[in-house]
């Protein structure tokens, strides 16, 4: 077996930017994360709640707008004439 095929392997200190630090092992000799099990939403039960109401009104207020617009041009489609080519008046298609 050949030698130094494998990294070395570390018990490196990990530290959390909420200030947590636990030991684990790593190639790494040092680790800085952003989020633990001790500040993740999903363990500590704390959830993070999003502005969504603004989402929804202004959504909201673009289908009221696209509404009025529609009832004031109504329902007046611009209706397309067929075009006829050489072949359609040959067959007496139109």
């Amino acid at each position: 077996m050949k030698k130094d095929t494998h990294p070395k392997y570390y018990e490196t200190k990990v530290k959390c930017a909420c200030g947590n630090t636990f030991v684990v092992g790593s190639t790494s000799e040092t680790l800085d994360i952003e989020v633990c099990s001790q500040c993740h939403p999903f363990y500590t039960g704390k959830t993070k709640k999003l502005d969504i109401a603004g989402r929804v009104n202004k959504f909201e207020k673009k289908v009221s707008k696209a509404k009025a617009l529609k009832e004031k041009v109504g329902d007046k489609k611009k209706v397309r004439a067929k075009k006829t080519t050489k072949n359609t008046q040959k067959i007496g298609v139109k």
